[in-house]
């Protein structure tokens, strides 16, 4: 079965709240088996504007990567982010 991933670019201005958000969005991650596979605050940009940290984490398959972003645990860490930055994120399904 394919592999489910979160992709994230992210435009921090409010950088104690993104240190809460991931205070709790690490543990959300780890409960749905969740890996970092990565995090850069300065990704080398090639197309488009300045994309923020670049994340991508890998989970088992998509549901369980929908099922991360829909949970509660995750949900507390999002309201945070949503103060401390603007973002945009993906799900997608590997090969």
């Amino acid at each position: 079965m394919p592999k489910g991933y979160l992709i994230a670019h992210i435009r921090a201005h409010d950088m104690e709240k993104m240190l809460e958000f991931r205070s709790l969005a690490g543990p959300a991650i780890k409960k749905f088996g969740g890996r970092v596979l990565v995090t850069n605050p300065t990704p080398e940009i090639k197309e488009g504007a300045d994309s923020g940290i670049a994340v991508v984490i890998e989970f088992e398959d998509l549901d369980t990567a929908r099922a991360f972003y829909h949970s509660d645990d995750y949900g507390a860490a999002r309201a945070i982010r949503e103060q401390a930055a603007e973002t945009e994120l993906l799900l997608v399904e590997g090969l």
